[in-house]
């Protein structure tokens, strides 16, 4: 199995972003949220990730962190959400107020991917 992260599986309809805000459940691993919605219909899980405009004022700094989550989803992912067959649409959001290291941050997603499927299960 490939640990790619292809475009298919990035979630980018607004739509769907507004929904999980709005209709979507979340768990929390300080400094990481999720937000999830379970998809009948889907093929694949789709994430997209977000940091606050609030906490990090430089884009530089917003896009380290997305790539530092991004990265730890994209190796973790295959050994927990695939084995489940349930399909997800996640949102990651990055609370914390400095940037983490990247073994922190795997930490959290590695956690949070944990608890996704064990609760879906």
């Amino acid at each position: 199995m490939s640990q790619k992260f292809p475009k298919k599986e990035k979630l980018k309809s607004r739509k769907m972003i507004a929904r999980l805000f709005s209709e979507g459940k979340f768990y929390k691993k300080y400094p990481v949220k999720v937000f999830f919605i379970e998809m009948e219909d889907a093929e694949t899980n789709q994430a997209t990730f977000a940091v606050p405009k609030r906490n990090f004022k430089l884009a530089v700094s917003r896009n380290h962190i997305k790539r530092k989550l991004r990265e730890a989803y994209r190796i973790n992912k295959e050994a927990h959400l695939e084995k489940s067959g349930k399909k997800f649409a996640l949102l990651f959001l990055y609370l914390g107020r400095e940037k983490p290291t990247y073994t922190a941050a795997e930490a959290s997603v590695v956690s949070l991917l944990k608890k996704l499927t064990d609760e879906s299960n």
